[in-house]
Order: C-alpha cells, then sequence, then structure tokens
C-alpha cells in the first residue's frame, strides 16, 4: 500500500474562499434588543395601580373575616380618636397649630361716603343733624353695629353734602373728603354694650365725662333721662388714638401743645437725666 503523502491545499488549484466581514453588534444594539421571552414580562408600572383592598367581604381579598385586626380585643372593636398619631405627643401639640385668633381685633361696621351719600338724596339721613350710629342704625345704612362704624372714602368724588357725624373710626382720605365740602367729623369711643344701650334710648349717643360738648354735639338727638352713662377708653391703645388731632379724636383737647398723643411722651429738657452719683475715690476708702 503506497504512503500518503501530505499536500498542502495551497498548491493546488482550488479557487480562494471570499471572507466577508459582519459588523459587529454594539452595546445599544444588545441593550434595547427585545428578546423572546419578553411577553412574560409585560405589566404596569409599579405604582401606576393601587389595588383596592376590601375588608370584611370574605376570604378571598385576604382581608375578610376579622378584616386584618385579629381576633378580639379592644383593637378589634375600637376605634382611635381623630388625629391620633401613634401614642406619642402630636404634631399640633409638640409643633402648635399655625396662626391665632386675634382677640385684641375690632370688626367694625364699614359705611363709605357713596352710601352715605345715596342715604341722604334718598332722604334717608337728615344731614343737617349730626349722625351718629343712630341714625345710621334706624336709616338702614348699617345692619349691624358690630365693634363700631368706622367711615371709608370710597366714592368719595360722588360726595357734596356736608355732613357731621360722630363714629367710632375714620380712614384719613375720608376725613379729608368731609372737610373738604365743609363737613365734620369726631371720632369717640363706643363699647358693645353702650351701643346696644344707645339703641334702645337709655344711654346719650354722644355726651360722657371726658367728653367737651360743641354747638354740633348738642345737637344730637337723645333721650331725655340717661338710665346708664357712656364710658371712655381706659386702655392705652384706644386713648392714644382718640388723643391724636389727626383721627379727629373727641380727647385731642387733653394732649398740650408740641406734644404727641402718646401717653409715655416726656418733653425734651424738663426732664434731667439721671446720672449715678459721685463715687468716691479709691484713696478715700484705703485703710492702709
Amino acid at each position: 500500500m503506497p504512503c500518503r503523502i501530505p499536500v498542502n491545499a495551497s498548491l493546488l488549484g482550488t479557487a480562494p474562499t471570499r471572507h466577508t466581514l459582519r459588523p459587529q453588534p454594539t452595546i445599544l444594539s444588545l441593550i434595547f434588543a427585545r428578546n423572546a421571552s419578553i411577553i412574560n414580562t409585560l405589566g404596569n408600572n409599579p405604582g401606576s395601580i393601587n389595588k383596592k383592598i376590601i375588608r370584611g367581604r370574605g376570604p378571598g381579598s385576604g382581608k375578610g373575616k376579622t378584616s386584618g385586626r385579629g381576633h378580639g380585643g379592644q383593637k378589634a372593636r375600637g376605634k382611635v380618636p381623630f388625629g391620633f398619631q401613634g401614642g406619642q405627643t402630636p404634631e399640633w401639640k409638640v409643633a402648635g397649630i399655625k396662626g391665632f385668633v386675634n382677640r385684641n381685633s375690632e370688626n367694625m361696621a364699614e359705611v363709605n361716603l357713596d352710601r352715605l351719600q345715596t342715604w341722604i338724596d334718598q332722604g334717608r339721613i337728615n344731614p343737617n343733624r349730626p349722625i351718629t350710629v343712630v341714625e345710621l342704625m334706624r336709616s338702614g345704612c348699617i345692619s349691624s353695629i358690630k365693634d363700631g362704624v368706622k367711615i371709608l372714602a370710597r366714592g368719595r368724588e360722588v360726595l357734596k353734602t356736608p355732613v357731621h357725624l360722630i363714629v367710632s373710626r375714620a380712614s384719613t382720605q375720608a376725613i379729608e373728603a368731609i372737610e373738604a365740602v365743609g363737613g365734620t367729623i369726631t371720632t369717640r369711643f363706643y363699647t358693645i354694650p353702650a351701643m346696644k344701650n344707645i339703641l334702645q334710648g337709655l344711654t346719650h349717643p354722644v355726651h360722657s365725662r371726658l367728653f367737651r360738648p360743641t354747638p354740633i354735639s348738642n345737637l344730637v338727638s337723645a333721650p331725655k333721662e340717661s338710665q346708664y352713662a357712656l364710658p371712655d377708653p381706659t386702655g392705652r391703645k384706644d386713648l392714644e388714638y382718640y388723643r391724636n388731632a389727626a383721627h379727629r379724636g373727641y380727647l385731642s383737647y387733653m394732649v398740650p401743645p408740641g406734644e404727641t398723643p402718646s401717653l409715655f411722651f416726656k418733653t425734651p429738657g424738663l426732664h434731667g437725666v439721671k446720672s449715678r452719683k459721685d463715687k468716691a475715690s479709691t484713696e478715700d476708702n484705703r485703710i492702709w
């Protein structure tokens, strides 16, 4: 048997094979490639759908029978109070409730100048006599007194009739508009019980112990005999307001010239600066 001689394939007359270059897959193509097993992973995004928990409607929901409360006891039968936070001190008690109720705020019944002029044009208020809380209330210009009556300046260009007002408060623009047409305004102190007595005819609507009568205030219609006296302010805030001539307060006559309505005003130069007593020198106090 003849021996086999190894033959080099390159020496044979066969045609050379052609190698084609295929593009290699990139990382992005591998990431975004959709596998054949994607169907079994389809579903809603986590958190997009919340399963509704049905309690006490049988074991199918997983929260039937005892509704997740367990067997018996106070926790299975009772309820927690509103705002219960697990037994520790609640946040509203630790940090406090936002905001507060201002017990010193005043709720004034507001009367604008355009409404006042309308009532005068309709003949519901007589401008020839002083206008007080009584006239405003009985004419229907205000429905309730609340803590007092305040005059505001809305429609001040409509006001053309000179009026004489005696009310609780007034804005600066309202005062200027009333005085521009020849009217006057006086602000005085009222309390809620006093205003109720005024409407019942038991108290004079203007005159009090500290009120200085004027020719206009004497024209106020008042009962012949007053059963209760009209009070004057005692608090610092009210005293300083009605002592201020800019507010046309009825106590402005109590402020001496050159002073301010403040109760703590001190005239410069009259009150000397308290100085410490002269201390004895240390040389005189030495024993040795």
